[in-house]
């Protein structure tokens, strides 16, 4: 065996004190890491990929929204919501059911599609789906799968007291060729 003409090297031994300087300086290098953060992620996706990606916003809040309705010294009710990615867009939508603050009998109902005004936190009314002037009120809602559902009750004629509609239909709206269509699900019956 050949012995190296050069003497034993104090770093060849290790002692306590070379564990506590390696532990404090592996400290120091996480304790620092954790003030250091890279920036937000700025990349947009786009084709496929787009449509796949989890909707990265709320949707927008409709007690914030301005409807197309007139109430007069009534307050507007907001009575449903629901939200859901309806045009596929990856961003959710808030559909919203509204009437007037009447405090008795029926007043008509209104159904609204809301999205996020682009850099406000301001939703707008981007459809409606279910005009008051129509005289229906909503029994049932929902948003599932692309699409909105709801039980309405209306009228037969204007003979008939608002107190008590006399007509029940089920109604679904989903997002085609850039608009609304309704159709009418199955098991749609009169009362």
């Amino acid at each position: 065996m050949q012995h190296s003409a050069v003497p034993e090297l104090a770093h060849t031994h290790t002692r306590p004190i070379h564990w506590v300087a390696t532990a404090a300086a592996l400290a120091g290098v996480v304790a620092a890491s954790g003030f250091l953060q890279p920036d937000k992620a700025t990349a947009a996706q786009h084709g496929i990929e787009a449509k796949s990606a989890p909707a990265a916003t709320t949707p927008p809040d409709p007690a914030r929204a301005d409807f197309p309705l007139d109430c007069g010294p009534a307050k507007v009710l907001i009575q449903k919501k629901a939200s859901g990615d309806l045009d596929g867009d990856g961003l959710p939508e808030m559909v919203a059911v509204v009437r007037c603050d009447a405090g008795s009998g029926t007043p008509p109902s209104g159904v609204y599609v809301l999205t996020a005004s682009g850099g406000t936190s301001k939703p707008r009314v981007v459809a409606t789906l279910v005009d008051p002037e129509d005289r229906l009120s909503v029994q049932d809602f929902a948003v599932r799968d692309a699409a909105v559902t709801a039980t309405l009750l209306g009228y037969s004629s204007p003979d008939v007291p608002s107190c008590c509609p006399d007509v029940n239909e089920s109604a679904k709206w989903q997002w085609k060729n850039g608009a609304f269509v309704r159709s009418t699900p199955p098991a749609a019956r009169s009362m």
